[in-house]
């Protein structure tokens, strides 16, 4: 019996029930790898964003702002809720749109 409260394994901080993430879509998931691994070895995540993601978030450093459980894909959702604040997928994430590299950023 953990700490917790006994109820599913959100892991929510900063406003309640909601998540903010940024993320890095690409179209291949040997792209997405990649990225990736720069970002492992010190690239600036939203610097990646900016060059190489196919979304229009990448303006913004691929920043999605706040959003709750139902906002995004179910694919996208279960890996954003599943990480911590800061941190980021290690693996592609594939939904309809591509492969997305995903960090949690609240």
């Amino acid at each position: 019996m953990g700490k917790g409260k006994g109820k599913t394994k959100k892991r929510e901080k900063g406003k309640a029930g909601k998540v903010r993430a940024s993320h890095i879509l690409v179209e291949k998931h040997s792209q997405a790898v990649e990225i990736i691994r720069r970002i492992s070895e010190g690239a600036d995540f939203a610097e990646m964003a900016r060059q190489y993601s196919s979304c229009p978030s990448k303006k913004k450093g691929g920043d999605l702002g706040w959003f709750t459980r139902g906002q995004m894909v179910p694919e996208f959702e279960r890996a954003v809720f599943s990480l911590n604040v800061g941190q980021m997928t290690h693996e592609p994430v594939k939904t309809k749109f591509g492969y997305h590299i995903i960090k949690r950023t609240g």
